[in-house]
């Protein structure tokens, strides 16, 4: 699928959510980079994403997510369309809990289907005087399709400046525990962090972000990348 067919798929998700039922929403992204932990999936180039998501009273919720990517030459891998499902908790009255199931799959040709890989994630969040701060997880037992053990932690901590004005701040580290597997750089892990300033003006969220690894590729080198986003229904 290029660009313009996401394009249309975008379109269509924004209809359905305009027409659907209360609990579901659409949004759209038009970013700068598509970065996944801190490496550019789109080349370094901008990046046309949409999702779908369906929310219930009761927490729990189900969602796709698509984005176009673009691998390097000799890959034609140019679609990448997610899947999950979770539920959230609120343990008490600081601390959350999320925890579900996702599915990456990846498309263009027919090499692609071979990087489709699931994964699980927990994510809590501890709200405080100073803001929200978050311990994610993320574990795959065969990441990118190559029957790799894959996890990833972060840390992240989000405060407010100014009224409608946030700052996040995030490490993360991703480790391969089947180096001969999969590995970046000749290396088993590498780090990645964030800085982003978040906002919102006139029904757009507006995201820009420093972020950059502990890898020399030019895929996961230092950058700035902005996002602007729109949300319907919900």
């Amino acid at each position: 699928m290029n660009k313009s067919l996401l394009a249309l798929a975008v379109s269509g998700l924004l209809v359905f959510a305009q027409t659907a039922q209360a609990g579901v929403s659409a949004t759209v992204t038009a970013a700068s980079d598509y970065t996944f932990n801190g490496v550019s999936q789109t080349g370094n180039d901008p990046a046309l994403q949409g999702s779908l998501d369906y929310a219930a009273d009761s927490g729990w919720y189900m969602g796709t997510w698509a984005s176009n990517v673009d691998f390097g030459p000799g890959e034609d891998t140019n679609l990448e369309w997610d899947f999950y499902v979770g539920q959230y908790f609120q343990l008490t009255d600081v601390v959350s809990l999320d925890a579900g199931i996702a599915y990456y799959t990846y498309h263009g040709d027919d090499a692609s289907s071979d990087y489709k890989y699931p994964e699980v994630y927990t994510k809590f969040g501890f709200a405080n005087d100073l803001g929200q701060t978050e311990l994610n997880f993320w574990y795959s037992w065969d990441y990118f399709g190559v029957e790799a053990d894959h996890y990833i932690a972060m840390i992240a901590h989000t405060f407010t400046i100014a009224e409608g004005h946030d700052i996040r701040i995030s490490f993360d580290r991703s480790t391969s525990m089947d180096e001969d597997l999969y590995s970046w750089d000749n290396s088993a892990s590498y780090n990645h962090v964030r800085i982003a300033y978040m906002t919102s003006y006139a029904g757009f969220d507006f995201t820009l972000a420093a972020e950059d690894t502990s890898m020399d590729i030019d895929s996961a080198d230092a950058r700035i990348v902005f996002s602007v986003a729109r949300t319907f229904g919900g």
